[in-house]
């Protein structure tokens, strides 16, 4: 089996290695980076300190609109699955990579398997949703992390080719979490100590391009009951300088350059709480048992929300410091995101189907 492994942003990186490295026991990988994070701490950092292999293919496609990002990927994409010829066209996760990719196998009548298939924020003002959403509609095998992710596709009308595998970062965090503590130093670098800070993350459009909701955030930020600790997105340190707001900085945030997945890790397993609108982060935070404050209104991870581990508070300031002093109760034996074994239930499932002599052979939900 030939597999056309297509990534470009850390969270698929991240999602990516314990499948690759699934996939290459016993079948060939072509790995495209299609160039979507560039900087050496958004990218080449986490193949360095993660068990992924190195990309076979390295697009370089950058930062530019969607429209321009997301053309130039097909283009690239096209090329390489024109010339290697895989039976699958393997995405993951909401970017425009997931996208591009998933397109690019539709078109070529390549059989498209996405990885956190069944997600839904159900606010379409996020380009992430779109993403989503489409990538889900021309897909053949949608490997989901959990049941409510069926019961979306279902409603959706899709129940063809949906394999409940559990969720692949679950996976990948089971893999690095002794190792972060065994080999991070970061908490004691920033002279911090475990459970007297808080961890900030912020890189969503919606909050970096808004001045106004960015500096919400600061001022919610502001009045945490510890220091905060902010390893700050490219993006984000440009929207800081442009609106003078790195100027004005509340003097208990520390605005840290980006750091690798390892050290991230570890100041994650280390925080009281962390503030973020990542959704990636929002599910390791589940994992480590590190309380979270979702930066937004809404989330496709709602189980972190139903078990009591998240809470939604968007950019006003009183409901981020609210959240970020009252005592989160929550039962840690919930597991809505599987056991740690997803990346072997995704080989398994492109297994049993790529010798099929026509796309769309699975009927209905697999576990």
């Amino acid at each position: 089996m030939k597999i056309a492994s297509v990534v470009g942003a850390r969270p698929q990186f991240v999602k990516a290695f314990p499948v690759s490295n699934a996939l290459r026991d016993d079948h060939e990988e072509v790995l495209i980076h299609t160039g979507q994070h560039y900087d050496d701490e958004m990218s080449d950092v986490f193949f360095e300190e993660l068990p992924i292999p190195e990309p076979d293919v390295n697009l370089g496609v950058g930062s530019h609109s969607h429209a321009k990002q997301t053309a130039a990927m097909l283009e690239g994409i096209d090329d390489v699955v024109s010339k290697c010829a895989p039976d699958v066209v393997l995405v993951y996760g909401d970017t425009n990579s997931t996208l591009a990719g998933a397109l690019v196998g539709s078109k070529r009548d390549v059989v498209v398997a996405h990885v956190e298939a069944g997600l839904r924020s159900y606010n379409r003002s996020m380009p992430e949703e779109t993403n989503r959403v489409l990538t889900d509609h021309c897909s053949d095998l949608l490997f989901v992390p959990s049941e409510r992710a069926v019961e979306t596709l279902a409603n959706e009308g899709i129940t063809r080719g949906v394999y409940d595998t559990g969720d692949v970062m679950y996976d990948s965090l089971l893999a690095v979490r002794e190792r972060a503590r065994d080999c991070s130093s970061i908490v004691d670098e920033l002279g911090h100590t475990d459970g007297k800070y808080v961890l900030a993350t912020v890189h969503r459009a919606a909050n970096t391009d808004n001045p106004d909701r960015l500096e919400s955030i600061l001022t919610g930020l502001s009045n945490a009951p510890s220091p905060v600790v902010f390893p700050a997105h490219p993006r984000t340190v440009d929207a800081l300088e442009s609106e003078g707001l790195d100027r004005a900085l509340p003097s208990n945030v520390d605005v840290i350059d980006p750091v690798g997945y390892l050290d991230f890790v570890r100041l994650l397993d280390g925080a009281e709480r962390v503030a973020t609108d990542s959704g990636g982060v929002q599910k390791e935070a589940f994992y480590l048992d590190t309380p979270c404050v979702t930066l937004r209104d809404e989330t496709e991870w709602r189980e972190t929300v139903a078990c009591g581990r998240n809470e939604l508070v968007g950019t006003d300031p009183t409901a981020i410091h609210r959240a970020l002093t009252r005592e989160f109760e929550s039962s840690t034996d919930d597991t809505p995101y599987g056991d740690g074994n997803a990346a072997a239930r995704i080989v398994a499932a492109l297994e049993s189907v790529t010798d099929a002599p026509q796309r769309n052979v699975s009927e209905g939900v697999t576990t």
